[in-house]
Formats: C-alpha cells, structure tokens, sequence
C-alpha cells in the first residue's frame, strides 16, 4: 500500500472565497488529480475517497475540494442554485488547478481532473481554461452535457465513465462525446446505476480512472 502525506490546502478563487481541500501525496509521485464533486456532495465523499485511494496507489498525488464554502452549501441544501452554476464551479476548480502547479508537493507534475455528477462538467470547464496544464479529464457518473460550449475546446483526452443501467445519463454523455473534439471514450459499467452503489462497480470505475490517468490515450475510442 502507498503511503502519502497528508494535509488540509485552502485555495483562494477569483471572487474572494476560501475552498478547503485534503491533498495527499504518495512518497513517488508521477501526477496530480485534482476532484471535483457534484451535487450536494463534498470532499468527504466515500465513492471519491474511494477512487482517491486506488489512485495513490498508483502514484498520483489527489486533492479532494470543497468547491463551495460553508455558507454556500447551506443555501444549496435548501436552494440548490450553486450545484449547477457550472462556470462558478469552473472558475474555482481553474483556481485549484493553478494552486496544485505552485503547490510544493506538486509543482511541475502533470494534472489532471475527475468530475463525479455536475463535478464533471466543471472539471471539462476548467480543462478547456487550461489546456496546456490539465493532461486527462475522468468523469463518474458524469453529466458532461452541462459543459455545453466548453467541450469542443478541451484539448485533454476525456474518459467517460458511466452505468450500464444509468440510461438517461448514458444518453447525456453520449450526447456531450459528440460535441467533444478531444481524444475520448465511454466505458460502461455493466450493472451500474448512477451512484455504482452495486458490488464491484465503483472498483471498475476506479480501475478504468486510474488507467486513463496514468496513459490517456492520443485517438478516439468506442
């Protein structure tokens, strides 16, 4: 099992507000994958903990974020109008991804970006911000749709991951994939529903992720 040092960043965004992360690094480190939440969900989130884990093992550095502070997650709990502003979202994670290339435990490496739920549309949003940094996109149970006219400008190879039994998702990604110009893929999860609550699943989602982010792909797949 990797070992990684572990400590709590705080990134400034662009409007002035304070974001709270958890950023491990493994003792060798090859990348760095910075996790965007979705709706209603946090850093603290077992299914991205989870996958935050097999990466490690792979030698990539993770930062687990709070894309909202405090008093913003109160009023989206009640309101839910912070969960799909996709370019506020967008802007912050470009925030964290710039924080990550000064960082002292991950200046200089590569970065890159997985997106669970609405996390998914503002993990391409940023990528299209910042082309010559962010090296991969993974998005879980994505809903990559929402990037609307940022997908065309990712540059990055994107891997859509989606369950098998999630079909209005896996219509959504679909959809986004025509729109994307950058190398990219769908993997579908057999059994999987949106949450990959079913044994094994989220294990095949962080498998796949962990794959894609050690050697993303230069052509398009199925």
């Amino acid at each position: 099992m990797a070992t990684a040092t572990m400590e709590t960043v705080h990134v400034r965004a662009d409007d002035g507000a304070v974001l709270i992360g958890d950023l491990q690094v493994p003792d060798r480190v090859t990348g760095a994958v910075l996790f965007a939440h979705g709706s209603g969900s946090s850093r603290f989130s077992p299914r991205n903990r989870a996958v935050a884990a097999a990466l490690r093992e792979e030698g990539l550095a993770t930062l687990l974020l709070d894309l909202l502070t405090e008093d913003e997650e109160e009023i989206d709990a009640a309101t839910a109008e912070h969960r799909f502003d996709i370019p506020l979202l967008g802007r912050r994670l470009v925030a964290a991804v710039d924080e990550l290339t000064r960082h002292r435990g991950t200046s200089g490496l590569p970065v890159g970006l997985f997106g669970a739920s609405t996390g998914a549309a503002a993990a391409l949003t940023a990528a299209a911000q910042r082309p010559g940094t962010v090296y991969a996109v993974v998005s879980r149970g994505g809903r990559p749709d929402l990037a609307g006219d940022a997908l065309p400008e990712v540059l990055a190879p994107v891997l859509l991951i989606v369950g098998g039994n999630d079909h209005q998702v896996l219509r959504l990604n679909e959809a986004a994939a025509d729109r994307l110009r950058a190398p990219h893929r769908i993997h579908v999860v057999p059994g999987a529903t949106h949450l990959f609550e079913e044994p094994g699943t989220l294990e095949e989602a962080a498998r796949e992720a962990a794959k894609w982010f050690a050697l993303p792909p230069t052509t398009d797949g199925e």
